[in-house]
Order: C-alpha cells, then sequence, then structure tokens
C-alpha cells in the first residue's frame, strides 16, 4: 500500500520505517527542516507538501504533535473537497473532542477518519509490537487492519472515534503518576540511606511493581536522562491535555495538578528535552539527596 505519513519526529520516522521494511511504500513529510533532512537520510522519502504527499498515498497517518497542527496542516487551506476518497489516521495524543472534531472536518470534505494512538516507544515500533487502540467505524477499520498489524501484534478496535484517544490519555496518566510515585518513593528510600537493591527486591516481589521502574532505575541512579525515546516535555503536555479532559468529565484533578507543577519544574531545570524520567530531579532534588 501507498503510505503517507505526516510528522517525523521520533516515532513518526520510526513508523514510516516499519512500514517501508514491511513493504509499503512510505512518503514523509514533516513540518521543520531538520527532522525532515535527518528521515531523509535514513532512507525515507520526503514530499515538498503536506498535500503532495496526500495526494501520492491511499492512507495517510497524522504524527503531528497535537490536534492544533494537524488543523492547521490539514485545513487551513479551505479545499472544501480536498480531503475526497482519501482515508486518514490519527496516531497522536490528543483529546477525544479534538479527535471528533478533526472527524467532522475530514468527513466534510469527503474523506474518511479514524484514530489510531499508540502506546509504546521506539524499540516496539521497530519490532512492530506497539500497543494500537483505534476509534473507528467497525467497517474501516477493517479496511486498515492489514497496515495496523504491521505496527502491532493485537492492534484492538476500542470503539468509537474519540474513545481510542480517551484510553489513550488514560495510559499516558499512568506513565506520569507511576514515575512520579515511584520517583518519590525512590527519593525517600535514598535518603534515608537505605539499600537501593533491598528496596528492589522486595518491591519487585509485590504486587506493587511495575516494569518500568526497573526500566528507568539506571536513570534516577545516575541522574542522566540522555538519548530520550519519550521526553519530559511531551509528557508534560499530555498530562495538562488529560487534566483538561478529565476536568470537563467531572473528575478531580488535584493529584494530576501537582504532576504537571513538577514537570513544569524539572523543564525549568533543563529537562525539557531529557527523558521523562527526569521528572524524578524536581520531586527528589540533589541537593538533599545523600547518594
Amino acid at each position: 500500500m501507498k503510505i503517507a505519513v505526516l510528522g517525523m519526529g521520533l516515532l513518526g520516522s520510526e513508523i514510516a520505517l516499519r512500514l517501508k521494511r514491511q513493504g509499503h511504500e512510505v512518503i514523509g513529510w514533516n513540518r521543520g527542516v531538520e527532522r525532515a533532512e535527518s528521515a531523509r537520510q535514513r532512507g525515507l522519502t520526503l514530499a515538498a507538501s503536506a498535500w503532495e504527499a496526500i495526494d501520492a498515498a491511499e492512507m495517510t497517518l497524522l504524527l503531528l504533535s497535537d490536534a492544533r497542527a494537524i488543523l492547521d496542516t490539514l485545513f487551513e487551506q479551505g479545499d472544501a473537497d480536498a480531503l475526497a476518497g482519501r482515508i486518514l489516521v490519527q496516531m497522536g495524543t490528543i483529546a477525544p473532542r479534538e479527535s471528533q472534531e478533526i472527524a467532522d472536518h475530514v468527513a466534510a470534505q469527503g474523506g474518511e477518519y479514524l484514530e489510531a494512538p499508540v502506546l509504546g516507544s521506539l524499540p516496539e515500533a521497530r519490532e512492530g509490537t506497539l500497543i494500537l487502540m483505534a476509534g473507528s467505524d467497525p467497517d474501516l477499520y477493517e479496511r486498515c487492519l492489514p497496515v495496523f498489524r504491521d505496527l502491532s501484534r493485537d492492534p484492538r478496535l476500542i470503539g468509537a472515534v474519540g474513545q481510542g484517544a480517551a484510553l489513550k490519555l488514560a495510559m499516558n496518566q499512568l506513565i506520569a503518576g507511576l514515575t512520579a510515585t515511584f520517583s518519590l518513593s525512590l527519593g525517600l528510600v535514598r535518603r534515608e540511606g537505605l539499600a537501593i537493591e533491598t528496596f528492589m527486591e522486595l518491591l519487585r516481589a509485590s504486587a506493587l511493581h511495575a516494569k518500568t521502574f526497573d526500566k528507568k532505575l539506571d536513570k534516577y541512579l545516575a541522574h542522566d536522562y540522555g538519548a530520550a525515546n519519550f521526553p519530559l516535555k511531551h509528557l508534560r503536555k499530555d498530562v495538562a491535555l488529560f487534566r483538561r479532559v478529565a476536568e470537563e468529565a467531572g473528575l478531580d484533578t488535584r493529584l494530576i495538578e501537582a504532576i504537571e507543577s513538577g514537570c513544569l519544574q524539572a523543564e525549568s531545570m533543563g529537562y525539557g528535552e531529557a527523558d521523562y524520567s527526569a521528572l524524578y530531579e524536581a520531586l527528589a532534588p540533589r541537593r538533599a539527596d545523600p547518594s
């Protein structure tokens, strides 16, 4: 299949490369020149404009930064039928209402839209093991399923447009919550001079353990958060988005507001481009850390 990928960020470029390795004809596009050139150097074909990429493809995957970027890219020129006959798949993290709004815009131009946000990072994208959560009409989902199976071992149709987006937000909130609470627990263990391995052994043997604790432990211990697959600034964006959606749903957002504040503090310390686990530096600052 001919597939366009709009957005050559970390995840977008890996998804494009994965699809190319699976035998698809892939054409990419990126708003910024630097990432476009990086994708080109990795062997991807790049279009001069988003519309050139869309016109060359049977299906377009949207991996742009947020809903505003999608709206600006696709609808600022206002052509009434610019997307007629096209399939657009939104794969980023946006709000349910935003996804539904984009779906309405696409339908008004004669196109078909579904959301398929993914959970996972660069290794999962390379291996085709992303967790894919689709919100779609069942018939459209079935038509897109062969492509989804090249990206995910077990793609799921969650429900209608908006429900996949909501589930993705719920998952990303857990990333933030687990990172924040583990940071505080590890911070206390270090302050009190306890053996970290003893703490981890007991934690691993309990129902409290999550794989991410071990995955990120070395970063916390070394205070080294480089080579980010998912930078802190993106986690902060998702946390703020979850807070807004949760407020609209009538949920108590005090906890997520505190985590958002911690993310902002870590960004102000210079960790915005670092791995999201750098949230630890705001919650357990080194000035009082004996280790």
